[in-house]
């Protein structure tokens, strides 16, 4: 009996066990949509609709005015409990690093200290980091903590691993973390830093992480690079 299998849906099939068997790899720009209908025999429709399911699959990449690439595969963070960015990077087996833009102790905004539960005469340690998995940029981040529960780690401590640091030498259980997910494009600072086109996709997430008890001890906002991360939601 012939298949009923749709055609783009072979095509599909196809190009995606070519990948997987290491015809093209992370990365790879794919012939054009011109070549590949001459080589599947049918209308560029016909073709344009398996591409197109491959990349809602994040199998591929389409990048305007420059074609289809391998897609490298997103980091994802799935939404339960409050996870490290280096734990989660881990998780995938792939390495984390960090570079540090900016670190310094300062006064708390208006909106850090509501967030933090401080009054103005304390102190805020703030730093700006690029976040990244495998040397590739996946995030730029503004972290600000009360400098009073970090004020005996040293500076490698807290910018390598900041919730090691707290649970390990501050001795304090880390507990749930609200978060806050909206889309917005690249500004020219953010695409610089994380090797993109300014205007392209971001995932801005502003994230409060509590002790056990209910305490706050960071205020985060970071902006991802929308096409190499993930949030993935478990209930």
């Amino acid at each position: 009996m012939a298949s009923k299998l749709p055609v783009y849906l072979k095509i599909h099939d196809q190009i995606k066990s070519e990948i997987e068997e290491g015809k093209w790899h992370v990365g790879d720009r794919l012939p054009s949509e011109r070549e590949l209908s001459e080589t599947f025999n049918v209308s560029r429709m016909t073709l344009r609709q398996a591409i197109q399911t491959l990349a809602d699959e994040g199998i591929l990449e389409r990048k305007i005015g420059s074609g289809t690439y391998v897609a490298r595969k997103k980091v994802q963070e799935t939404m339960l409990g409050t996870t490290s960015f280096s734990d989660i990077i881990k998780s995938q087996g792939q390495i984390p690093s960090s570079k540090t833009i900016s670190y310094f102790v300062t006064k708390p905004s208006s909106s850090e200290m509501e967030r933090l539960n401080l009054t103005e005469k304390e102190d805020i340690l703030k730093m700006e980091r690029i976040r990244y998995a495998d040397d590739v940029p996946i995030c730029f981040e503004v972290a600000s903590i009360p400098y009073h529960l970090v004020s005996n780690f040293d500076k490698e401590q807290i910018t390598t691993s900041l919730y090691k640091a707290i649970a390990e030498e501050g001795k304090n259980t880390i507990g749930k973390s609200s978060q806050r997910i909206s889309a917005v494009i690249a500004s020219e600072k953010i695409a610089h830093f994380m090797d993109i086109k300014r205007g392209e996709a971001i995932l801005k997430v502003s994230q409060i992480s509590y002790f056990e008890d209910g305490v706050p001890f960071e205020y985060v906002r970071s902006q991802y690079v929308g096409e190499r991360f993930e949030f993935f939601l478990e209930k």
